[in-house]
């Protein structure tokens, strides 16, 4: 696979040693990672690793096991921000795109061994995905219904999801009714197949990163350092395999298959002259963000600010958009109608949707406010009315998203915004606002602005929140009622392995005059 590389100059032999030793550095905290998700990561309920000798140890010393699981993700983040200083825009000398893709190619290799963790998602696609190859309806029974609650793949379902239909598009189910064809009931095989899809859908991201980034004016590497080697899409894509890596994937190839023939642009720059067979790439672009969206339906939005770039393209007038905006929606209709009846499955997915908001998810700024209020009207004596404050405002949540995304929308339309950017922060308004946020969320905003927004100030914001949320969940994809206190001495283990390993590295790290930064860099 070939992406374009850096214009940068070459890393010297100093720093071309520092980059092996944070290679290095990842690899072995991906190791560990994979080590500790023997024990404490979301493994099946009748997990095949209690017959082995040896690594079933580490199934019966979970709090071992989750130190050795924080080491592995404190070493990552570290040798992440590492990857940062030597990929960071301004440099003289910064790390080729082929450097940061054999970087990634060695930290992911150990993770596709590790158990599923950091959630129990996959198990769900598994059950639902049986539902559909016993020909029955996904969008309106739950496995234990469909399945009965003593099958092996509803007891692998985590008990809130079991009596719930699945939120997930057709072309999901129809590859997952596929995967179930080939694997049975075994559960083991069964995520090897899901994660193979998660890393064709990085391997989507990793395509298309560089060139979008390429064509907004951004560098690339530190495109593919943010929205790929990103911790956060290691352990959640990879690691925990959600299927956002396949929508997200398909959403960015779209987005980058309808450019195609549009050379670079800045948004105070002419557009470049009309180039032969455009209008056909924008059709093929725009079907291929409609599957992301049929996995799920959050890729959606990229066609609105797709229409708006086109619309501009075309000459930025209102009669343009509308036209735009018809075509674009048949495009849609077509090619989702195709996948919904196509799959058997037909509409019953749109009723759906709204299934991850039967969770009260606290890291979700609505669910906060609503057990905030809550909270408070009990202090002051007028009752528990939490669930009400969390409705209202969940309720406030979803108007003020997509109000956010309207006004990103015609920002985008009146170019004073790159629409990619605009899609990123539309997609964040939008999922930080809803009912329920999850990490792995944070990934829709995250790869869309990682290709169009350089800034140095936006980098160091998106490496801090990228850095808190990949340190603060732990492994095993469940709550620990009854054993909080296993928690703190993990992270003390941890933290105290971590600085030994670090302390290890550091004298065989080259210092090297300086950080080669341009001066005057933001």
């Amino acid at each position: 696979m070939h992406v374009p590389d850096d214009d940068a100059g070459v890393l010297n032999a100093a720093e071309r040693r520092q980059l092996d030793v944070i290679r290095r550095f990842g690899t072995v905290g991906a190791l560990l990672l994979a080590i500790g998700s023997l024990g404490a990561g979301a493994a099946p309920v009748f997990s095949p690793v209690l017959r082995i000798p040896v690594l079933n140890l580490f199934s019966r010393m979970t709090t071992v096991s989750m130190a050795f699981a924080f080491t592995g993700v404190f070493m990552i983040v570290l040798a992440w921000l590492g990857l940062g200083r030597l990929s960071r825009p301004g440099r003289v000398r910064v790390m080729s795109v082929s450097q940061m893709g054999r970087t990634l190619a060695m930290w992911i290799a150990p993770l596709v061994f590790t158990v599923p963790s950091f959630s129990r998602d996959v198990y769900s696609y598994l059950a639902q995905s049986e539902i559909v190859a016993r020909g029955m309806d996904p969008y309106t029974l739950g496995p234990a219904q469909a399945l009965g609650v003593e099958h092996p793949l509803t007891q692998g379902v985590p008990t809130v999801w079991r009596e719930t239909p699945s939120p997930y598009g057709p072309l999901f189910l129809v590859l997952g009714r596929a995967i179930n064809w080939l694997t049975g009931d075994h559960v083991v095989m069964g995520v090897a197949m899901h994660r193979l899809l998660a890393l064709i859908g990085l391997a989507m991201i990793v395509w298309s990163l560089p060139r979008l980034a390429r064509r907004f004016g951004v560098s690339p590497v530190s495109a593919l350092w943010l929205g790929a080697a990103n911790p956060l899409v290691l352990f959640h894509l990879v690691v925990g395999v959600h299927n956002e890596s396949l929508a997200i994937g398909l959403m960015m190839v779209g987005f980058e298959l309808a450019l195609s023939r549009m050379a670079k642009v800045t948004p105070d720059g002419p557009f470049p002259p009309w180039q032969p067979g455009e209008l056909r790439w924008y059709a093929i672009g725009a079907a291929v963000i409609t599957l992301g969206a049929a996995v799920k339906i959050p890729a959606a939005l990229a066609l609105g600010f797709l229409g708006v770039m086109i619309a501009r393209r075309m000459g930025g007038r209102w009669k343009h958009l509308f036209q735009v905006a018809g075509g674009l929606g048949v495009v849609f209709l077509v090619v989702l109608s195709a996948a919904s009846f196509g799959s058997g499955l037909g509409y019953g997915w749109v009723s759906t949707l709204n299934t991850a908001s039967t969770i009260k998810s606290w890291m979700a700024p609505m669910t906060a406010l609503g057990y905030g209020a809550g909270g408070l009207g009990i202090i002051m004596g007028l009752g528990n009315h939490i669930d009400a404050a969390i409705s209202v405002a969940r309720m406030f949540g979803t108007i003020l998203g997509p109000v956010i995304a309207a006004k990103l929308l015609l920002d985008g339309f009146r170019w004073k915004l790159r629409p990619l950017t605009g899609l990123g922060v539309a997609l964040g308004a939008i999922l930080i606002f809803g009912a329920a946020v999850h990490a792995w969320y944070l990934l829709w905003a995250a790869v869309p602005l990682a290709a169009s927004a350089g800034n140095t100030r936006f980098r160091t914001a998106a490496m801090g929140v990228s850095v808190l949320m990949a340190v603060v969940l732990a492994p095993t994809g469940s709550t620990f009622d009854g054993r909080v206190f296993v928690l703190p001495y993990t992270y003390v283990a941890a933290v105290l392995a971590t600085l030994v390993a670090l302390a290890v590295v550091w004298r065989h790290i080259p210092r090297t005059p300086g950080d080669g930064v341009t001066s005057g860099t933001p």
